[in-house]
C-alpha cells in the first residue's frame, strides 16, 4: 500500500487529461485515449501501473507529455518530427517555445505597422475623393 502522500506525486490517467485540457471535441469528455496512444508512441512516457493495472504518471512524463501536446497541437509538429525532437540529447523545447513567443511579437509588430499602413492609405484616398466632389 502508498501512503497518502507518496501518491500525491502520481496523477491518473484523467487527472493528467485536465491538466493538459485534452478534451474530446464530440463527446465533451476527457480525452485519455490520446495519452494512451502518445505513451504507445513516445519511450519517454512511463506511468506507474499500480494495483488494478491503472497508470499512475510523475511529474516527469507529466512534462513529457505537456511538450508533445505543444509540439503536436500548438507547434504543428508529425509524430515523427516530435520524436526526432524528443531523441535528440540537445532538444530544448522551452528555447522552442521562447523563439515562438519573439517570433510571434515580430509578427504582431509587423501587423500592427501593416495596419497603420492601411489606415493612412485610408485616410490619403477619403482625401482624394472629396475633392473630386
Amino acid at each position: 500500500m502508498h501512503s497518502s502522500r507518496g501518491n500525491s506525486k502520481y496523477k491518473t490517467i484523467g487527472e493528467v487529461a485536465k491538466i493538459l485540457n485534452l478534451i474530446d471535441k464530440k463527446k465533451g469528455s476527457l480525452s485519455t485515449h490520446t495519452i494512451r496512444f502518445w505513451e504507445k508512441q513516445f519511450k519517454q512516457i512511463k506511468p506507474k501501473i499500480f494495483s488494478g493495472n491503472r497508470r499512475y504518471y510523475d511529474e516527469n512524463s507529466i512534462n513529457v507529455l505537456k511538450k508533445i501536446k505543444y509540439l503536436l497541437k500548438d507547434k504543428g509538429m508529425t509524430l515523427i518530427g516530435v520524436k526526432k525532437v524528443l531523441n535528440s540529447e540537445n532538444s530544448d523545447i522551452d528555447e522552442i517555445y521562447n523563439k515562438t513567443i519573439r517570433h510571434n511579437n515580430v509578427i504582431r509588430t509587423k501587423i500592427n505597422n501593416i495596419k497603420n499602413i492601411i489606415n493612412v492609405l485610408k485616410s490619403q484616398n477619403g482625401k482624394k475623393n472629396s475633392r473630386k466632389s
